[in-house]
């Protein structure tokens, strides 16, 4: 049973011992499969590392194809300041609360966070879904360590992520004239597969649409929080 490490030291070595583990590769499902995206923000103007019990607001959102299937939304906040490869300590556990909320398991979560990128191969993409049990792929804007030339100028066109002379997730251009996007492996989606996935999201803009919705839900929930904040802060 995997959980979420309440320090540094600790999170280090599950890191360690999720690398290591051997869940087996999931296969997708005939058809369109149910995709969910999950996000966590930040209030406005949030710069930094941020610390511990900094607010934060999370959604994630279910969609196959183009049609949406449900959403969920919670407030909670960051445990611990933002430290790269040790993302699972500030916002792991607000994850796992709204992706447990949904109405239905999806059968594959696009989640905000590298996955086998990371410098004990085990990013909070990896590890969300450990904890779930459900396979995740990371969805990025650019690489934690891996590194690789970008693809060509149209959409679809992919080029491969390596880290120490392994694919661990690839460049995806979603949209021609748009940058690219880094898609990773994570837990029972080798880097393949989640390419896969990715390229059949449906992207009205630069992000697959799951994972879009769901930055959506969020950004929404935390502005509309902020004015009863201010009042009460008065």
């Amino acid at each position: 049973m995997w959980f979420w490490p309440a320090g540094r030291d600790d999170l280090i070595e599950v890191q360690r011992e999720l690398a290591a583990a051997a869940p087996g590769d999931w296969t997708p499902p005939a058809g369109d499969p149910l995709v969910g995206g999950c996000f966590a923000c930040f209030p406005r103007g949030h710069t930094g590392r941020g610390s511990a019990g900094d607010p934060a607001w999370a959604a994630a959102a279910l969609i196959r194809g183009r049609h949406r299937y449900g959403h969920y939304l919670t407030i909670g906040s960051a445990g611990a300041a933002y430290e790269p490869g040790l993302l699972a300590l500030r916002m792991g556990e607000i994850l796992e609360a709204v992706v447990r909320g949904l109405p239905e398991s999806p059968d594959v979560l696009l989640v905000d966070a590298t996955g086998r990128d990371h410098p004990r191969r085990a990013g909070l993409a990896l590890h969300l879904g450990a904890v779930l049990d459900l396979p995740t792929v990371g969805v990025t804007h650019r690489p934690l360590v891996a590194s690789g030339e970008p693809p060509e100028d149209h959409a679809g066109a992919a080029s491969p992520l390596v880290l120490d002379g392994e694919v661990v997730g690839f460049w995806l251009r979603t949209r021609s004239g748009v940058r690219p996007l880094a898609v990773h492996a994570g837990w029972k989606v080798d880097a393949v597969t989640a390419l896969d996935v990715v390229r059949h999201c449906w992207c009205r803009r630069r992000t697959p649409e799951p994972l879009r919705e769901a930055r959506r839900l969020a950004r929404i929930a935390r502005d509309q929080s902020r004015p009863h904040d201010e009042r009460a802060r008065r």
